[in-house]
């Protein structure tokens, strides 16, 4: 059975939009997917299926999920393969731009159109880069970009549905799970 990621966004950042890693593996568990297992509290799960598109998998999770929290989660799956092709941008990045102040990864729903990857890109300026690989974007962030400000290049609004992950959350689920 192939085995895929899902990246859950906007979870667990308030008070109203709580969804426990355990809740999460329960209601993937509850689908009759198998292995299951989640890392971190940001909404990152593994699992086995038997289904083959990654669209029937991310309704299947989105509605279970609604259903069990009473809010949309939007959900973003990917295969194993596409998530280590992420990780290893994400490592050769990392590699052509040393001293990154910090590196956030976009995980994106769908491919952005050549046009929008190129209007992401047009985001980037002197606080950093913004690069596109396929279903993800990269925030190549120097020193002058405001500490935990997460879109200093106002790119996520050119994305569509996206979550991001930190460089070194990334490569972690990478070693863990692909």
């Amino acid at each position: 059975m192939p085995t895929y990621l899902a990246f859950l966004r906007a979870v667990n950042l308030g008070a109203k939009r709580v969804f426990p890693k355990d809740d999460i593996r329960r209601v993937v568990e509850s689908l009759g997917f198998t292995r299951v297992e989640t890392y971190i509290n940001t909404g990152n799960v593994r699992f086995a299926t038997a289904m083959r598109s990654q669209t029937r998998i991310e309704t299947a999770l989105e509605t279970a999920f609604a259903a069990d929290r009473g809010f949309d989660v939007p959900t973003i799956v990917f295969s194993q393969d596409e998530f280590r092709r992420v990780a290893a941008d994400v490592a050769e990045l990392s590699a052509a731009h040393p001293g990154l102040a910090r590196h956030y990864v976009y995980l994106l729903k769908s491919s952005p159109t050549p046009p929008q990857a190129a209007a992401v890109e047009a985001t980037s300026g002197d606080k950093g880069r913004m690069v596109v690989r396929g279903r993800a974007a990269h925030a190549l962030l120097g020193d002058g970009y405001e500490a935990g400000q997460v879109d200093p290049l106002a790119a996520a609004k050119l994305l569509g549905i996206a979550t991001n992950r930190t460089r070194t959350v990334v490569t972690g689920l990478a070693e863990r799970w692909c």
